[in-house]
């Protein structure tokens, strides 16, 4: 197959920062995708329905003038989440969903929940109110081998939440394992996965190729063959509870090859596309519409799209930087070829 064509898909997850690096890579979504479900992470964080309006706000106004792109907003969790927030986002048509990000995880997570006890009645009100629950599944325990924080969140903290919270709808983001697809696929009704292009077409050895690779470094963090494969299986699946999240994040060049860098791979700029090469290599095309335009607008309730978009076979060449506000970044791919095209949309 050299040519596909599909139902406009969306970004089940999606980091965009603000300001002017929020104008340089919403662009990028806002060609390939309708709706995107996006992050709170800013600093500070987007904590009440009152801050996600205006940083939607600035999200509309940086929109390009002949794009219909609808963000999709989440609170972040903390500590102190008060129900009556909890209600508000409940009755907010642009607000989806609340992040849980446990303190320390990942980039900006260190106003997340700092021990799960705490937010207890909060995810009672939510469970009440029907306001999914996005989870960064990652233990932060230190003496827990970065390779298998995924399995042990799953064994200390999602086991138990979805079995303490049979109607909380969940949605485990970026899975990276075995462990994670095999939880997802024998979980109670109401838990779904998001999966990122780089873990369908990249293990760990592409941190380590030709020297320490920064631009392939994310959270979680990039996993053995055994693993990827596991992921690609469960993505092309036709399992409704896998859809597209790509967990798209830009950072500027030197803070990803500084002495510290920054976990985050930036796909926004060829993400549908990274998608088709993965489903393709799998031999598996046949599904990407469902995985990447259906079961994400399923899951959250909302009308599936109506437009198309045409992806063809045919390579090109990614930019070596893309412009970042004041800075650059380097996206995923940078100076290599994309096996798939985004020819045009039918809107």
């Amino acid at each position: 197959m050299d040519k596909l064509v599909i139902t406009r898909p969306d970004d089940w997850h999606l980091h965009l920062r603000d300001d002017a690096m929020l104008a340089s890579v919403l662009p990028y979504t806002c060609e390939r995708f309708s709706r995107a479900v996006v992050m709170p992470n800013l600093n500070p964080p987007i904590t009440t329905v009152a801050q996600a309006a205006e940083y939607r706000q600035r999200i509309l106004q940086a929109r390009p003038a002949d794009s219909s792109f609808s963000p999709l907003m989440t609170l972040y969790l903390t500590d102190n989440t008060t129900d009556e927030e909890i209600r508000k986002v409940a009755a907010a048509e642009f607000v989806v969903a609340v992040k849980y990000y446990p303190a320390g995880a990942t980039t900006l997570s260190d106003a997340g929940v700092t021990a799960i006890e705490k937010v207890y009645r909060t995810l009672d009100c939510m469970q009440a109110n029907d306001v999914p629950l996005l989870v960064h599944g990652e233990a932060t325990d230190l003496s827990v081998d970065v390779f298998d924080r995924e399995k042990a969140f799953i064994d200390q903290t999602l086991a138990p939440l979805a079995g303490r919270y049979p109607q909380l709808r969940m949605v485990f983001e970026h899975i990276s394992t075995t462990d994670a697809v095999d939880f997802v696929l024998a979980a109670r009704q109401g838990i779904a996965a998001t999966i990122t292009p780089q873990h369908l077409l990249l293990n760990r050895n592409a941190l380590f190729a030709k020297g320490l690779q920064p631009h392939h470094y994310c959270l979680p963090v990039l996993k053995s063959e055994r693993h990827r494969l596991r992921v690609l299986e469960a993505a092309t699946s036709g399992s409704e509870r896998f859809f597209l999240g790509t967990d798209s994040a830009p950072h500027a060049t030197e803070d990803k090859q500084s002495a510290c860098g920054c976990a985050g791979i930036f796909s926004a700029h060829a993400a549908i596309e990274l998608y088709a090469e993965a489903f393709d290599q799998a031999g598996r095309l046949d599904r990407l519409e469902a995985f990447a335009s259906h079961y994400g607008a399923d899951f959250y309730q909302l009308p599936r799209n109506e437009e198309t978009v045409t992806l063809t076979k045919s390579s090109w060449t990614v930019s070596r930087t893309l412009e970042f506000g004041k800075q650059d970044l380097t996206p995923l791919r940078a100076g290599s070829e994309v096996a798939w095209r985004l020819e045009h949309n039918n809107d």
